[in-house]
């Protein structure tokens, strides 16, 4: 496939690059790893393939030869030669077969998933791209005009295709983990008594602005400044996606993917790892609300969405036994 026009910052990404930390090599991977997971089991792939994170406005992508692909994540409103086509089934292209996106109407970032993978060394065991190391990836850098990138799988799907640039398998998926609340559920930080009564009132009951300082390293929230009670110097401490850090305004900033090893603001709560879905998803404007939980719900919510994955793949692996 190649790129024939480049997206804002679109990137090679997959669960992440772990085990590298404590040398400073921060882990990167897709921002919605459940959207991720999805895309990669509508097609029986391993849930952890690379696939391209899309964010608006998005890539043109043309298919160089047949393939079978599937969308999940924001709706950017794709279409394929000009035709809407929709996220969260599986999609058979042609060659000459044109991707593209015209407007966002949905969440932040789309996902694009294809049968077999992408053909492309791993750097420190992930296709993730690290921006910042300029690693990973394609050649560590986001995608740029006339980039060309090898896929896996060279099954000839021209059966599926008779008279047809493109073919919309007759099948999706339930793609919602959970229907509960639409808050951020939180675990409080090393540093969350830290705060006043008064902080963690507003912490709990106020809205969050997420501001237009958002990418994949943090999102900088619009918020009254939180107060402290006095106390020593921090030293710096781990951290990793998810976790509020209190900056010394009172604001806060949440670090996703691209977050660095280490820092020494205060942590006063992490988002829990099946709501970093829905904090990916979050656009500059939007309002955040976050709620505290415990560690056992916690578990209990990541247990629940990634067996929905599981059963998830398994199904779509008996539907494409009739295709591929």
């Amino acid at each position: 496939m190649r790129i024939i026009k480049a997206g804002i910052q679109d990137s090679v990404q997959d669960r992440g690059r772990y085990g590298y930390q404590h040398l400073g090599v921060n882990p990167s991977g897709a921002m919605d790893q459940y959207a991720m997971q999805l895309a990669n089991a509508l097609l029986g792939n391993e849930t952890d393939e690379a696939v391209i994170e899309l964010h608006f406005p998005a890539s043109v992508i043309l298919f160089t030869q047949p393939a079978l692909i599937a969308l999940a994540g924001a709706d950017l409103s794709p279409s394929i030669n000009g035709e809407p086509v929709p996220l969260y089934q599986c999609i058979v292209v042609n060659k000459n077969d044109a991707l593209q996106f015209h407007r966002p109407l949905s969440g932040a970032r789309a996902y694009l998933a294809v049968h077999g993978g992408f053909s492309m060394e791993r750097w420190l065991e992930s296709k993730s791209t690290n921006l910042k190391a300029g690693a990973g990836g394609y050649r560590g850098r986001s995608l740029q005009k006339g980039d060309e990138i090898e896929l896996n799988s060279k099954k000839d799907y021209s059966s599926l295709l008779p008279g047809k640039n493109f073919r919309i398998l007759p099948w999706t998926i339930d793609h919602a983990a959970d229907t509960g609340p639409r808050e951020i559920f939180v675990l409080p930080g090393n540093e969350w008594d830290r705060l006043t009564a008064e902080a963690k009132r507003q912490f709990t009951t106020t809205p969050f602005l997420i501001t237009k300082l958002a990418d994949r390293m943090g999102y900088r929230l619009g918020n009254e400044p939180l107060a402290m009670l006095p106390g020593g110097e921090l030293i710096s401490s781990a951290v990793n996606f998810g976790t509020i850090q209190l900056l010394p305004d009172g604001k806060l900033i949440i670090l996703m993917a691209d977050h660095q090893t280490a820092g020494g603001y205060p942590r006063v709560a992490h988002v829990i790892t099946a709501h970093h879905s829905r904090l990916a998803q979050k656009r500059s404007g939007e309002a955040l609300y976050f709620r505290l939980t415990d560690q056992a719900r916690a578990e209990e919510l990541l247990q629940k969405q990634q067996q929905h994955v599981r059963q998830l793949q398994h199904a779509c692996l008996l539907k494409l036994q009739q295709y591929v």
